[in-house]
């Protein structure tokens, strides 16, 4: 095929593209640079450079008909695609995590929100924070302590720590768990979806019966549960592990999915179950009293 032949079909191929074309174009660049902005500082966005090559050399064996290339590519596209949701299924469940929440701003426009829709929408926006501070530390395995209260309020333990008052981000969590940071060898403490404090001190669990390979993190952590109603989060600095105690007792092992969990369960699905306006009062009521206290 010769470059005056190719020239012809690309005429041809312009001639032939119409209205309705071009908004089919214009849906699918727009949908395409949108997965590229969720998928923007993950992993899937680091080899996209790898990606377009590959893309590039499937075009150039169609066009000039390289049958054992195109039929190789073929096969691995087959393989592939479901090699890519393997590998990536956490940074596509974290896209339509985002998508999902976008949408339901977007219905909410359209009604107003009572006091229990921003309270959910709000713990929910921390927790997906957290999730994501506590992933990138379980990859990079670093060590972090994050203590999250429920109706138990803990002036004590935060007495001991840097006063922060800030919104959770994975960023500050990264920066305040970085090994350089003054603020890493302690306890965050999170309370209505706020980081109000770091560095913290934790008492120690007497437990007996903590496993050798729990470190003073998760001792800490355990401490701190069996004294109060809160959930501590730990990320091992030996094995990336992800964990949490409750009730004196450690939960270990877990994924970013089964965490999101967790923590919607103990702090969002409280406030759905309240239904009607008289027992959410009541539950919020219930709270600020506990607190109080």
């Amino acid at each position: 095929m010769t470059f005056a032949d190719l020239a012809g079909r690309l005429a041809s191929i312009l001639q032939s593209i119409g209205f309705a074309d071009l908004v089919d174009i214009a849906i699918i660049a727009f949908i395409v640079y949108q997965v590229l902005i969720l998928l923007k500082k993950t992993r899937a966005f680091q080899i996209r450079t790898g990606l377009a090559l590959f893309f590039a050399v499937y075009v150039v064996a169609i066009t000039f008909n390289l049958k054992t290339v195109t039929f190789l590519i073929d096969n691995l596209l087959q393989v592939g695609f479901i090699a890519l949701l393997v590998i990536f299924q956490p940074e596509l469940r974290r896209a339509v995590e985002q998508v999902l929440s976008g949408m339901s701003l977007s219905l909410s426009v359209f009604r107003k929100k009572t006091a229990e829709d921003l309270e959910v929408d709000r713990l929910r926006k921390s927790i997906i924070a957290i999730c994501d501070g506590i992933e990138r530390m379980s990859e990079k395995q670093t060590g972090a302590l994050i203590v999250m209260e429920n109706f138990t309020r803990l002036e004590n333990i935060k007495r001991t720590g840097t006063a922060i008052n800030s919104d959770i981000s994975p960023e500050l969590i990264g920066t305040i768990f970085y090994d350089g940071s003054p603020l890493h060898d302690g306890a965050v403490i999170v309370h209505n979806g706020r980081i109000t404090h770091a560095a913290c001190v934790l008492p120690l669990s007497d437990n007996l019966e903590i496993s050798k390979d729990m470190g003073t993190r998760h001792r800490a952590a355990l401490g701190i549960s069996e004294i109060s109603d809160v959930i501590a989060l730990v990320v091992s600095e030996e094995t990336g592990t992800i964990s949490y105690a409750k009730n004196g007792v450690m939960r270990r092992n877990l994924d970013r999915q089964s965490l999101y969990e967790t923590l919607d369960k103990e702090f969002v699905q409280p406030i759905l179950s309240a239904q009607d306006k008289n027992s959410y009062s009541r539950f919020l009521r219930r709270k600020d009293n506990e607190q109080q206290q």
